[in-house]
């Protein structure tokens, strides 16, 4: 298990594949990622690392954080976040990680605190219809209704839905695409949404769900200037898709399969008319000889 990173949003575009599809993305920035301190299983009783991102003002940090800033190094970090990682995947501190970290096509969860919405009614907050807009409602239209029974129990349950304070959560986007990523911007771009607002802190690590790609850098992409340069002649040309996240389209059948499908489908109709007149005149030929044999027999008896 190798670290994650800590990127902050930046917002959402598209970028486009070569047949012309475009592909929804969020653009994920890692500003200044550096290791500023490491977890030992000898010392701490577990392995993990602590990666800082951003910048932030001395004067604005505690002593003991500008402590250990000062013994790392490196400058103040305006986020610090742990990762638990494997005995092997320890990383020096004072290594910075780039965006190659990452691969295209690989799978990453991503989390962070969803944009807050403030203090929301039950409608906007857990989708209840509200009450009548007429009819004797009066000033009530957008309540709740009644949240208790009667004397017994007497109280409120717990986890009632109510109105309340929604949003500003901890959630995480699971199984997202990596796209393309431009290590010398630090730029990752990711299909789809993540949680949070322009300018929030994310972390994103591999995918938990799914085994993590074998060419995918181990233990970890490191910053390397001279490397990111190189590295972003070889991709794609600004707003591509690289080629390891194209998905091809399956391919469409050709006039002459059409051509096939429509004959047979049209075989098959023919069949089937065929098959049910076959059968109407069977059952017309049925009804005809029970109404023969139905009919009363002349009285042989009376002559004349």
């Amino acid at each position: 298990m190798r670290t994650g990173v800590i990127a902050k949003k930046v917002g959402m575009t598209r970028l486009f594949q070569a047949d012309g599809r475009h592909v929804p993305v969020t653009v994920l920035q890692l500003d200044g990622v550096q290791v500023v301190g490491r977890r030992e299983a000898d010392r701490d009783g577990y392995t993990a690392v602590q990666l800082g991102a951003g910048k932030a003002k001395a004067k604005n940090i505690a002593k003991p954080q500008r402590a250990a800033f000062g013994k790392a190094e490196v400058e103040p970090k305006a986020k610090v976040v742990e990762f638990r990682v494997a005995e092997d995947a320890l990383l020096e501190v004072g290594a910075t990680l780039s965006a190659e970290h990452f691969i295209a096509g690989q799978l990453v969860d991503v989390s962070g605190v969803t944009q807050g919405k403030g203090f929301a009614g039950a409608m906007k907050r857990w989708n209840f219809r509200g009450l009548r807009a007429t009819h004797g409602v009066s000033v009530s239209h957008r309540s709740h209704g009644s949240t208790g029974n009667r004397q017994d129990p007497g109280r409120v349950f717990k986890n009632k839905k109510m109105a309340g304070h929604m949003g500003a959560r901890n959630r995480t986007q699971q199984n997202l695409e990596v796209v393309r990523t431009d290590p010398a911007r630090g730029l990752i771009f990711i299909k789809g949404s993540v949680p949070g607002h322009k300018g929030s802190w994310l972390t994103i690590q591999d995918a938990i769900k799914i085994p993590r790609r074998e060419d995918a850098p181990y233990p970890a992409g490191l910053f390397e200037p001279k490397k990111a340069e190189a590295a972003q002649e070889e991709h794609a040309p600004a707003g591509l898709v690289d080629e390891g996240a194209v998905h091809e389209i399956p391919a469409l059948p050709s006039d002459a399969e059409v051509a096939a499908i429509a004959a047979e489908q049209e075989a098959g109709a023919a069949a089937e008319a065929e098959a049910e007149a076959k059968a109407a005149e069977a059952g017309e030929d049925n009804a005809g000889g029970a109404a023969e044999g139905d009919a009363p027999a002349a009285d042989e008896s009376k002559e004349g």
